[in-house]
């Protein structure tokens, strides 16, 4: 099925797409509409154009494919499927994210994956294939980001305040130093084979979408970031 969107009032595209037989969607010329694929099963959309805030919101599966940038809310409390971004995704990315995968070629915005946590036997992950901005994970609390660009020098991809309020799951940042100015709660070490393991699949996926050199990103050096448990943030949630 073939929508144009650009001249189409954004809850008039959420209502062709829920209402369609088709399990396969593409959608042209996207200009900014909201909450699209919102609440999605089992569906396949591929998006030519800039779609607006909260794309896949509440996603429970299927497949979003965006050929060009993502707005704010990316994933927005998704609980399963795949959103494939292939330019740069803006802030909040994964908002509460509590299943699926986010895959994002370019950079992120501040705070992306934010009170993201392990739902039952789910785990969300965020891979971001640039850098991301400030507070990265900020109240995480499960999951896991994974972050494949560099920073200044080799150093940590990422920008001010990353892992406020950390409290649970991981995160696996690209670079040869850590962040600066780590909260307390948080430590940074370097990633051992055994780590590198357990994020070795999602790093093929991503470079299986994106025709990226896995070799070359899985032998770099990583640094794992996780809550300190002799310095425990005081958790906002009980898990699941």
């Amino acid at each position: 099925m073939m929508i144009e969107a650009n001249s189409m009032h954004f809850s008039d595209l959420n209502q062709k797409v829920r209402q369609a037989s088709e399990q396969k969607i593409i959608i042209n010329n996207c200009i900014g509409q909201r909450y699209i694929a919102s609440g999605l099963e089992q569906k396949q959309i591929e998006l030519h154009g800039t779609p607006g805030n909260a794309l896949g919101a509440y996603l429970n599966g299927g497949e979003i494919t965006v050929f060009g940038n993502a707005q704010e809310a990316t994933g927005d409390t998704m609980n399963d499927g795949k959103i494939v971004i292939h330019g740069s995704s803006g802030d909040a990315t994964g908002y509460a994210m509590r299943g699926g995968k986010i895959f994002v070629r370019g950079n992120t915005g501040y705070r992306a994956g934010i009170h993201m946590k392990e739902y039952h036997e789910k785990i969300p992950v965020i891979v971001i294939g640039g850098t991301a901005g400030s507070f990265l994970g900020e109240y995480q609390a499960g999951g896991r980001i994974i972050v494949l660009g560099l920073g200044a020098d080799g150093g940590a991809p990422v920008k001010n305040f990353c892992g406020t309020g950390m409290h649970g799951g991981k995160m696996f940042l690209r670079g040869n130093t850590p962040p600066k100015n780590l909260p307390k709660q948080v430590c940074a070490v370097k990633a051992t084979k055994a780590d590198l393991k357990e994020i070795e699949a999602d790093i093929a996926e991503f470079c299986a979408l994106f025709g990226e050199d896995f070799e070359a990103i899985i032998s770099s050096d990583f640094f794992v970031l996780t809550p300190d448990s002799k310095n425990p943030y005081q958790q906002m949630y009980t898990k699941n």
